[in-house]
């Protein structure tokens, strides 16, 4: 009886490789996250503005700061696509996106982000701040942010809040961002006429 007993205990050993493999092959089998990244959108082109621009690194609230693309945060329940990522970190991706598309509208400006390595001492400083930068029910991006200026020689400032909204044109991620980078292009619009 005893040696049964050990049989067992042997074949159960035995077997637990084969039992576990299953789960570690489910474990190896969840797909990839698809990475996503902001279109730069181009805008109108303003002959004004001052000689150097400094993007400062953009506010984010919490909910946002993370590597899964936000869907949406109505009904109280924030519904983020867990295999739907960003490729680089948002904040660091709007500054990004929002110097390329400054530096299309505003081409006698040098635009340059606080996040890089050039250092000049620039004639403004632009600081965003975004509040919301997610779907609404309707199948809408809303972009909600708040843009402050503070302009050097002479000294002045200016602010705005910007309300934005995008139709989502497919109901995918890939419409989703769209959406987004209409969006940001249009913030950019906004900030290239507040350094008029």
């Amino acid at each position: 009886m005893t040696h049964t007993r050990l049989g067992r205990r042997r074949f159960g050993l035995l077997m637990l490789p084969v039992l576990a493999a299953p789960a570690l092959q489910a474990c190896g089998s969840s797909p990839e996250p698809v990475l996503f990244t902001l279109a730069v959108r181009p805008g109108t082109v303003l002959t004004r503005g001052p000689r150097i621009v400094q993007v400062r690194d953009v506010g984010l609230p919490g909910y946002l700061d993370r590597k899964e693309i936000v869907r949406s945060t109505e009904d109280f329940k924030l519904d983020v696509r867990s295999n739907s990522w960003w490729g680089e970190p948002l904040a660091g991706l709007l500054g990004r996106t929002l110097v390329l598309e400054l530096s299309q509208r505003l081409p006698d400006s040098k635009v340059y982000s606080e996040a890089g390595s050039i250092t000049l001492d620039p004639n403004a400083t632009v600081g965003i701040d975004i509040q919301r930068f997610d779907g609404d029910k309707s199948g809408n991006v809303i972009l909600l942010a708040q843009v402050a200026i503070q302009f050097n020689r002479p000294t002045r400032s200016a602010a705005r809040n910007f309300s934005i909204t995008r139709p989502v044109p497919t109901a995918d991620t890939t419409g989703h961002v769209a959406a987004m980078s209409d969006a940001v292009g249009e913030l950019a619009d906004g900030i290239a006429t507040l350094l008029q």
